[in-house]
């Protein structure tokens, strides 16, 4: 069985993950998505929640690993038997990032295939920073996460505030 296995904040989840997850699967025969726990980037939404979001939208459930992880990338991956790893660009800004990841977990595991989706064009500037924000200040970010999504954030964010 080719298993891909797709890692991400997903705080908050927009609507280029399932197109990505979407693209895999005519790839692969299995897809798994995990939640990454990256507290750098302030998340809203407990690893926990995120998770439920990812099954909700994406994914089936025995193919969500929505527990945060501490280890390397790739050996998570491998350990979940998984083949390759994909990653989601948007700009140049991603594809350096991903390029210098893709260079250093090839050195620490060089089996695992990498391969980077693109979304449509019209995903490329949405990122979780700027959907939190538009949502801080009122904004409808419903044109920019899945429909289960809108009513969760808005939900996070009265709460936060």
């Amino acid at each position: 069985m080719r298993t891909v296995f797709y890692r991400g904040d997903f705080d908050p989840m927009a609507k280029a993950h399932p197109k990505v997850v979407q693209r895999a699967a005519r790839l692969f025969d299995r897809v798994i998505g995990a939640v990454a726990n990256n507290e750098s980037k302030a998340p809203i939404f407990s690893i926990q929640e995120r998770g439920s979001l990812v099954q909700e939208c994406i994914l089936d459930p025995q193919d969500a690993a929505t527990n945060g992880f501490a280890d390397l990338l790739d050996t998570y991956a491998e350990n979940l038997g998984a083949q390759a790893v994909i990653r989601g660009l948007r700009a140049v800004l991603d594809y350096e990032f991903g390029f210098q990841l893709a260079l250093l977990n090839r050195k620490l595991n060089g089996h695992m295939a990498k391969l980077f989706m693109m979304p449509k064009a019209t995903y490329t500037f949405v990122n979780s920073r700027l959907v939190k924000e538009s949502a801080r200040l009122g904004g409808d970010v419903a044109q920019f996460v899945p429909s289960t999504v809108v009513a969760a954030v808005h939900k996070k964010i009265g709460t936060l505030q």
